[in-house]
């Protein structure tokens, strides 16, 4: 499923119009985005799961075309943790 389908999922359950579903979509992802670049604890949504920002450490890794070593520098990634309900109705 895409955000427009996800789109349609929300007006089907909440009624109203398919632009309108569209905007709350991405209000919920623009403020889960927002909250993670603000919050060191993450976003927990209660019976969805959390997502939490992780500092990958630097490290050496290789070029598969050439087989030469490279840097790869630090970096943040978001990841993602299922909770207990999601888990169960899967």
């Amino acid at each position: 499923m895409n955000k427009t389908g996800l789109a349609e999922s929300v007006q089907k359950e909440l009624g109203g119009t398919k632009a309108d579903a569209a905007r709350a979509v991405e209000a919920v992802l623009g403020g889960i985005a927002t909250a993670l670049k603000k919050d060191k604890d993450g976003v927990a949504l209660v019976g969805f799961g959390s997502f939490v920002v992780r500092e990958r450490k630097a490290r050496t890794g290789r070029n598969p075309q050439t087989g030469a070593t490279i840097k790869i520098p630090k970096r943040k990634v978001i990841g993602f943790k299922a909770g207990k309900a999601l888990k169960g109705k899967i």
